[in-house]
């Protein structure tokens, strides 16, 4: 069984991190794969990777972002699977015999795994890991088992190419705003896949990917920004598939969790504190930023 993996970049500042990704992936326990890179806009990056890796690259000549991109490498894949994988992450060694094994085992037309932070700095110690999405790494409140979910991220998703083609591939228009990532292309295209086919994503937690997490990506200000436009997206996810009921759903663990770490952090540590604090502005900045998408956001 072919498995092509689709990883889009966008800047050859990232270069180093790209090949140690592909680097990945070309140790891994599973060896019938394809890899394809796709290059958004970066003529340099291209020409990098052309000289540099035993790769399929594709480049595009005007900025298409990742939903974009990622449907660019649906068009070219010849993988009976197609996973999907970022440009500062790193693959477990059986990441995609872990995913076969869904497909085999289960006869899953979706399949997905777990994302743990790579740290590249200090770990701050106001980020709950309720609030671990806000950094692209598998949150509190995720399954410890297989067993079938709405959707992981694209750093870690996969689906047989018939499903992925015949949805239609990801919302081109669902792109960056305020210079972050609007992170709900995934949730949208499993949304259709529950309503086209009945079924979600089969999640493996063996099925392992390290995000890097660097410093910049960690300031407080810019995970509340990240929190405004995830509420946006989720406004925005509203209005195009009417379902948010995985979101209400965690918005009630988050508030139980909040209730306990104040009264922990009541009587207990600073750190504690911290992350109710974090919770609070960050849950506020989700819903403001689903309010403003609510009225103005455009589909």
């Amino acid at each position: 069984m072919l498995v092509s993996v689709i990883i889009c970049a966008y800047t050859s500042s990232r270069f180093r991190d790209l090949e140690e990704a592909v680097m990945s992936l070309y140790r891994q326990t599973y060896d019938d794969i394809e890899v394809i890179v796709v290059i958004d806009e970066d003529r340099e990056l291209y020409e990098l990777v052309k000289s540099n890796m035993d790769v399929r690259v594709v480049f595009n000549e005007r900025r298409l972002g990742l939903p974009g991109s990622r449907n660019r490498g649906i068009e070219i894949a010849e993988g009976e699977i197609i996973a999907f994988f970022d440009d500062d992450a790193v693959a477990d060694r059986r990441w995609i015999e872990e995913l076969v094994r869904m497909y085999e085992e289960f006869n899953a037309i979706s399949a997905g795994g777990k994302i743990l932070p790579m740290w590249m700095g200090k770990k701050p110690d106001f980020l709950p890991e309720e609030f671990y999405w806000l950094i692209g790494a598998t949150y509190l409140g995720f399954p410890d088992e297989v067993r079938e979910v709405r959707n992981t991220f694209t750093s870690n998703l996969s689906f047989r190419a018939d499903v992925i083609r015949r949805l239609g591939g990801f919302r081109s228009e669902l792109v960056e705003r305020g210079g972050i990532p609007m992170q709900s292309e995934e949730t949208e295209v499993c949304e259709r896949m529950r309503m086209t086919f009945g079924r979600g994503v089969m999640y493996n937690p063996n099925a392992i990917v390290y995000h890097k997490v660097y410093p910049d990506k960690l300031r407080f200000s810019y995970l509340l920004r990240r929190s405004f436009w995830q509420g946006y997206s989720k406004a925005i996810m509203r209005k195009t598939v009417n379902r948010l009921d995985e979101e209400r759903r965690y918005l009630m663990f988050i508030v139980r969790r909040m209730i306990k770490r104040l009264l922990r952090g009541l009587s207990g540590s600073v750190e504690d504190l911290k992350k109710f604090g974090s919770i609070a502005a960050f849950t506020a900045a989700v819903g403001i930023g689903y309010v403003y998408g609510t009225l103005f956001g455009e589909v």
